[in-house]
């Protein structure tokens, strides 16, 4: 029964299966490789944070909303939109996200057809542009359990630019 012949046929079948086992491996790791990683592969950081010399950091100058938003620049806003356009429309119709023309002083959750969250309602009753200018920062933040998947602008100027650029859109 177990003569040469099955036993070259079992040792070529557990030795097929571990080769498709560690090619499998091989190529998953290749996919799905994120980076530095500790393989002995030397990588340049992307950025360095400077501690500073030991004095205590001042803390950034608040500057209130309404000298931010009228500074604002309408053009350069639209130049940040393109952050936005991926999943919202300005032409009335939605897409990934609800469409935006009309966005600023617009009831939250107002579109109708469009299938809301319901995590919005913690911003607050409208789109003003205070709310706005605090959501667009970190909309995860703003209202935890958000399907809004952006990660936010954390530059103050780009978004009341955006602000100012969607108050133009009606």
């Amino acid at each position: 029964m177990f003569d040469t012949m099955t036993m070259t046929k079992v040792v070529g079948g557990v030795c097929g299966a571990l080769l498709i086992y560690l090619m499998g491996k091989w190529a998953a790791e290749t996919v799905y490789h994120m980076g530095a990683g500790g393989h002995g592969e030397e990588h340049a950081a992307a950025y360095v944070i400077e501690a500073g010399g030991g004095e205590p950091a001042q803390p950034a100058e608040e500057v209130d909303f309404a000298t931010l938003y009228a500074s604002a620049d309408a053009a350069a806003g639209e130049k940040v939109f393109g952050k936005c356009r991926a999943c919202h429309k300005l032409d009335g119709t939605d897409g990934t996200g609800p469409h935006l023309n009309g966005v600023v002083e617009r009831a939250i959750g107002s579109v109708g057809g469009f299938a809301y969250s319901g995590a919005l309602q913690q911003v607050g009753d409208a789109w003003t542009p205070e709310n706005l200018f605090h959501f667009l920062e970190s909309p995860k933040s703003a209202a935890p359990g958000t399907t809004m998947g952006f990660a936010g602008l954390p530059k103050e100027a780009d978004r009341v630019n955006l602000i100012a650029y969607l108050a133009t859109q009606s």
